[in-house]
């Protein structure tokens, strides 16, 4: 398949900076993928959607504040996006400037209101902007990001390093079930979930079932190869434990849909699912949702507005079909809805 073919126009005034102030007052878009039918509605409104023993699975990933400033003996001020920590306090970074940043070289991890917090060598270096540092810090890496970091936010959301914009957004680019850190960008598709409103499901009949999958930078990876079946997919961790892979069982056995909140959760559950039943198992997955892909076990599908031309759009266009949900976002553009990490949601089903 074509990579152009996910391609759609959108305004940039569309693409949402800030997220509402009630969460749960974003807009819906309900799309009915065996017949295209598109309805729009309110995300207070999901439960008019779901029925009795349908099973919404959650991602609990938490998001590190994986953003963080260094500054170099010079006092140049770059910017980074911790990645991963490998063994002996070093940390896999992006470190945007890296060209002149020296192998060996000592630079400064900047606090959040001073530069004077944590030293670091530089490694090795690749010309992609990732890079390996040295921390010089017995701290733990949760520690030194709670005090030095921001959070990752995707390129699109315009930030500085103004403290009191990064408190407001620690707490809201982040899922309130947020419980297992490791994520450097959040599961979207469930920052519109609120504590009250999830009892609120649980009281009308609807189970909820937790995986986990950190999500990684590779999420905002645009496919760049001219045919989609070219494209290398990011690889990400996760695990599913027995007590939840039990309930999603049993959920399906008992005729309720299995609906992923998020394309997070959707990859964990197809990655593992085996004639519509799933193990507890903890991994890696590479799975590469495409159109024509047989789902063995989601139902339905919560999710956002995603890129054009991006993994996560073709893992949509995958489930409602190409079509479907090419005329859904264009409905979508022309409704002024708002997209990307802080917009609104679609309900696939």
């Amino acid at each position: 398949m074509k990579t152009e073919k996910l391609n759609y126009e959108l305004p940039n005034e569309l693409i949402a900076q800030q997220p509402l102030p009630v969460r749960t007052d974003s807009r819906l878009l309900v799309l009915n993928r065996d017949n295209g039918n598109i309805l729009d509605s309110s995300f207070s409104m999901l439960g008019k959607f779901l029925s009795p023993g349908d099973c919404l699975v959650l991602n609990d990933t938490k998001v590190l504040p994986a953003r963080f400033f260094t500054q170099r003996a010079s006092g140049a001020k770059l910017e980074g996006l911790f990645l991963e920590e490998l063994p002996g306090n070093v940390w896999n970074v992006y470190l945007k400037g890296l060209r002149k940043v020296k192998s060996g070289e000592k630079i400064i991890l900047c606090g959040r209101e001073t530069c004077d917090s944590y030293q670091a060598q530089m490694l090795e270096k690749s010309e992609e902007g990732k890079c390996t540092l040295k921390v010089l810090s017995s701290e733990s890496v949760h520690t030194i990001l709670d005090r030095i970091g921001f959070p990752p936010l995707p390129p699109y959301i315009k930030r500085d390093d103004n403290t009191e914009t990064a408190q407001a957004d620690r707490q809201r680019y982040q899922t309130v079930y947020a419980q297992k850190a490791g994520a450097v960008a959040a599961p979207t598709a469930g920052l519109h979930f609120t504590n009250t409103f999830i009892e609120q499901l649980y009281k009308e009949g609807i189970k909820f079932a937790k995986v986990t999958l950190h999500v990684g930078a590779g999420t905002f990876k645009p496919i760049t190869t001219e045919n989609l079946e070219d494209h290398q997919i990011h690889e990400e961790r996760f695990s599913v434990d027995g007590k939840n892979a039990e309930l999603i069982n049993e959920a399906k056995k008992a005729g309720g849909r299995i609906i992923p909140v998020g394309t997070t959760s959707m990859r964990v559950l197809e990655t593992i699912a085996s004639s519509s039943q799933i193990e507890p198992v903890d991994g890696l997955t590479k799975l590469f949702i495409t159109p024509g892909c047989k789902f063995k076990i989601c139902d339905a599908l919560i999710t956002n507005f995603h890129l054009p031309k991006s993994s996560l759009l073709a893992l949509a266009a995958a489930f409602a079909g190409l079509e479907n949900i090419l005329n859904a976002y264009n409905h979508a553009v022309v409704q002024r809805y708002r997209f990307y990490s802080y917009g609104d949601a679609m309900l696939i089903y």
